[in-house]
């Protein structure tokens, strides 16, 4: 045994330094990958969101994943950078909601230059723990208004000009919302109070004079400095604020949100029904095409993904439906153009309510695009079914009706069966008089594949 011993020690020598070889080789890799939270995520990232555009669900989706992103990352902060003519109601209260229940601290920036946050982006820049202007941007105009039977903008009543119900209760719900915002943010009570009933707008200098903003920057660098060092209340508690070698880091659309937000625009959401409705009739008219039935189908479907998005007045659809029913009728069963009149009548009704009492740019249906749109259909459909009649109208020249009336020739004796000569082909046929062979005959009736004749004159 003491003769292996020197052996074995010489072993683990060995095996110790490799082991030790092995540790300092691998050590850094354990480090590195092993490491809870590396990158941008260990530095707490601030997350900037860009919302353009009308505030529709497209962008409540987009802000609360941003949210949950920032919340994930334990983001410093989100940054949303807003330049918005308002919205939906439905939309802008859930952006809200989120916002008031966001450990993370947000920022709302009404930016670049020449932006705005009016109406629901008013309501959504007074929620921000901190809200701040570009140079040369304005907030306000947030009267409520009813679209389709859901909250979304409206014009003030003029002076003088007794509310009704509806408004009353609208605004007042409006104005209640608004002012427990801004009472949880410190912010100015009689501004925002006047914003909804009077539709008060302001500019930047002047929302910070008149405590609606906090500070006025000209970029999101600026913005970072200002704000850093401030305490602000957050659900978890009082944060403060503390940008110093935080990262930055833009959170875009994805392909969906971005998608939802192109489409989500009266316009197109009209112009892709219409694709649909007529891909649709054309199908129906001429079987077989396929391809309008397909493209028509598909544009349908994205019109009313569009439609769901804006919140339409469904009373509206309803008439447009009715009015496709219709036309599709006089097509298949011509009833001399009264259904399609009555097509037309549906349609442009239908479409006047499709977004009834909208005065916010991105959500209005211009009565321009209606009158064209209502034109076109007009002409197309009154084009079809006057087709169809003149097509009634006009007598059989083929097929096997289109014998009748044509004048031939007795092949053989008819008495009262035989043989006749039409359009240079032989027919079986009969007659209630006795005609020779070679005289003139002239078809009648058609009874399955046998004419009935008369003598029309002598050869």
């Amino acid at each position: 045994m003491t003769g292996k011993l020197p052996f074995t020690l010489r072993s683990v020598r060995a095996s110790t330094r490799s082991a030790r070889t092995l540790l300092l080789f691998f050590l850094p890799l354990a480090l590195l990958f092993c490491s809870p939270v590396s990158g941008d995520e260990a530095k707490h990232p601030v997350l900037i969101l860009q919302v353009r555009g009308t505030v529709n669900p497209a962008v409540a989706r987009y802000v609360a994943r941003g949210l949950e992103e920032a919340r994930r990352q334990q983001a410093t902060a989100l940054v949303i950078q807003i330049d918005t003519p308002g919205g939906l109601d439905g939309s802008m209260r859930g952006i809200i909601q989120g916002i008031l229940d966001s450990p993370v601290p947000v920022i709302v920036y009404v930016s670049p230059a020449g932006a705005r946050a009016a109406s629901a982006g008013a309501f959504i820049a007074v929620s921000a723990h901190v809200a701040a202007m570009a140079p040369s941007t304005n907030i306000g105009a947030a009267h409520p208004v009813q679209i389709g039977g859901g909250g979304a903008e409206q014009q003030p009543r003029k002076e003088g000009e007794k509310p009704s119900a509806m408004e009353d209760k609208l605004t007042n719900d409006a104005v209640a919302y608004i002012r427990s915002i801004a009472e949880e943010r410190g912010r100015n009570l009689e501004w925002v109070e006047a914003a909804v009933r009077q539709s008060r707008s302001s500019s930047a200098e002047e929302a910070v004079q008149q405590k609606v903003v906090d500070f006025i920057a000209k970029d999101v660098e600026e913005l970072l400095r200002q704000a850093d060092g401030r305490q602000v209340k957050t659900v978890v508690g009082t944060v403060t604020l503390d940008f110093a070698a935080r990262p930055k880091r833009l959170l875009p659309m994805t392909a969906m949100e971005s998608a939802l937000q192109q489409i989500a625009h009266p316009n197109l959401a009209y112009i892709l029904m219409l694709l649909g409705i007529y891909g649709l009739i054309y199908e129906l008219a001429t079987p077989g095409a396929v391809f309008p039935g397909v493209l028509g189908s598909i544009c349908l479907v994205l019109s009313l993904i569009a439609l769901e998005t804006l919140e339409v007045n469904w009373g509206g659809i309803a008439l447009i439906a009715l009015s496709l029913l219709f036309f599709i009728a006089d097509v298949k069963l011509p009833g001399y153009g009264a259904l399609t009149i009555g097509g037309i009548i549906a349609f442009a009704l239908g479409s006047l309510l499709l977004f009834p009492g909208a005065r916010i740019p991105g959500l209005r249906l211009p009565w321009g695009s209606i009158a064209a749109a209502t034109g076109a259909t007009a002409a197309f459909f009154l084009l079809i079914v006057s087709a169809g009649i003149r097509a009634l109208k006009q007598k059989v020249t083929s097929g096997a009706q289109s014998v009748i009336g044509a004048v031939g020739e007795a092949k053989t004796e008819l008495s009262p069966g035989g043989v006749v000569l039409v359009k240079g082909e032989e027919w079986q046929a009969r007659s209630e008089e006795r005609i020779h062979k070679g005289d003139r005959v002239r078809v009648v009736k058609l009874e399955g594949l046998t004419v009935w004749v008369e003598r029309a004159g002598s050869r």
